[in-house]
C-alpha cells in the first residue's frame, strides 16, 4: 500500500491513527510517523541510532495490530535537534517518544524496538512503566560498552574470514565506521555491513539489491557512554519479549540472555536461522512469537 500524507491539527484527533503519513509538532519539532493496519497500537522505534524507519516495516503484523512507524527526531521527515547531529542521547529519543505518546494520548501500548530503539524503550518504559503494557525487544541488549564492541568486531572478522570476496568488503566498511563524516558515508557503510546482519545461509539465498537500496543512514551522535540499564531492569514488571536470531553478530544470543535475565517478566526467543533481521529471515516465526506473547498476556483479543 501507498501512504498518504497528513498534517495533524488537533492533538486530541484519533484521525493520528487512521493509515497513512503523519506530522505533529512535538515541543517545536516535526515528528514524522507512519500508521498501517488494525487492532491494539503497537509503537515502532527503528535502530541505528539514525537508521530509516522502511527497513523495519512488517505487513505481517500489521494484520493484528495498528502499527505506528515512528521516524526518529534526525532523521527522515522528522525534525532536526538545534545541535544537529549531535545531542541525540538514548534519553533524548525516550523523552521524545513519550511525548509523542502524550500528544497521541496513547497508554497502554505496546513497544517494539529494534536494535538501538530496543534501548530507547527500554529506557522510557524504566521511567514510565504505567504507559507501557509491553516490550518487545528485537536483537537488543540492556548493556553495551567496551566488551560488547570487541565481541561485535570479532563477528565482523569471523564473517570475512568465512567469505572471503564479500568479507572483504564489510571488513573495510566496519573499519570505516569511525572515519564516516556525511549521511552518504553512514548510509554507504551499513549498505556495505548487510551481509554480516544475515544468517549465512539466508543472505546467499536474499536478493539483498533491493533491501540495500532501502537502507537510509543519517549521522546522530549522542554522549558515547556505554548503555546499562540491567539493574533498572530488575524491579520492572512490565512483560518483555526478547527476540534473537542465533547469528547475530552485533545483538546476538549472549547480549539477549544477559536482558532477558535482567528482565522480572521476561520471554526470550531463539531464531535459528536468522541474523539481526530476523523478521525478514524468518518472518513467519516471528510472526507467531509475537502472536504467542501477545495471546499470553492479552495484548489481543
Amino acid at each position: 500500500m501507498l501512504f498518504k500524507r497528513y498534517k495533524v491539527q488537533s492533538m486530541s484527533m484519533r484521525n493520528s491513527l487512521n493509515p497513512g503519513h503523519h506530522v505533529v509538532d512535538i515541543d517545536g519539532i516535526q515528528q514524522s510517523f507512519h500508521v498501517a493496519g488494525q487492532g491494539p497500537v503497537m509503537v515502532v522505534h527503528p535502530g541505528g541510532p539514525g537508521i530509516h524507519w522502511q527497513y523495519l516495516r512488517m505487513g505481517f503484523l500489521e494484520h493484528h495490530f495498528t502499527m505506528v512507524y515512528l521516524e526518529p527526531i534526525g532523521t527522515g521527515g522528522s525534525g532536526r535537534l538545534a545541535e544537529h547531529p549531535h545531542g541525540y542521547t538514548v534519553e533524548r529519543f525516550a523523552k521524545q517518544l513519550g511525548r509523542f505518546l502524550e500528544t497521541l494520548d496513547l497508554s497502554n501500548v505496546v513497544l517494539l524496538g529494534h536494535s538501538h530503539g530496543g534501548f530507547v524503550i527500554q529506557q522510557y518504559t524504566i521511567e514510565h512503566p504505567d504507559r507501557v503494557s509491553a516490550m518487545i525487544l528485537y536483537s537488543s541488549s540492556a548493556v553495551t560498552g567496551s566488551d560488547f564492541m570487541v565481541a561485535a568486531a570479532d563477528g565482523v572478522r569471523s564473517f570475512a574470514d568465512r567469505h572471503q570476496v564479500e568479507g572483504r568488503a564489510v571488513l573495510r566498511a566496519w573499519q570505516s565506521v569511525p572515519k564516516m563524516s556525511s549521511d552518504e558515508d553512514y548510509t554507504e557503510i551499513m549498505r556495505d555491513l548487510l551481509p554480516a546482519y544475515f544468517a549465512d545461509d539466508v543472505h546467499e539465498k536474499l536478493d539483498l539489491g533491493v533491501f540495500r537500496l532501502r537502507i537510509k543512514a543519517t549521522i546522530l551522535i549522542g554522549n558515547n557512554e556505554p548503555f546499562d540499564v540491567r539493574s533498572r531492569l530488575q524491579d520492572l514488571s512490565v512483560p518483555a519479549l526478547v527476540l534473537v536470531g542465533a547469528h547475530d553478530f552485533i545483538c546476538g544470543p549472549k547480549w539477549a540472555r544477559t536482558l532477558d535475565d535482567s528482565c522480572s517478566n521476561s520471554e526470550l526467543v531463539h531464531f535459528a536461522q536468522s541474523g539481526h533481521f530476523a523478521h525478514l529471515e524468518q518472518p513467519e516465526e516471528f510472526l507467531n512469537a509475537v502472536l504467542a506473547f501477545s495471546e499470553a498476556h492479552r495484548l489481543i483479543p
